[in-house]
This record gives C-alpha cells, structure tokens and sequence, in this order.
C-alpha cells in the first residue's frame, strides 16, 4: 500500500468545521466495496 493512494481532492465546505448540536445528528458514510452501496 502507497501512501499516494490515498491523495484525493476533498472540498473543504465538506468538512465539519464544528461537530452537531446532538451527537445522534452526526452521519457516517458507510461504502460496501463488493457492491458500491453507499449509505449513512
């Protein structure tokens, strides 16, 4: 495993600049690699 496989391009107004009210608000992003699903 390369360290450059893990250089992408994320937007920061995509990242959490403060974490939620409540912590039962936040979301995780889930990705099945054997089907693509994507879910939160």
């Amino acid at each position: 495993m390369k360290l450059s496989q893990f250089d992408f391009k994320l937007p920061e107004e995509l990242i959490a600049q403060q974490p939620v009210e409540f912590r039962d608000e936040a979301r995780l992003l889930v990705l099945h690699k054997d089907t693509g699903e994507i879910e939160h």
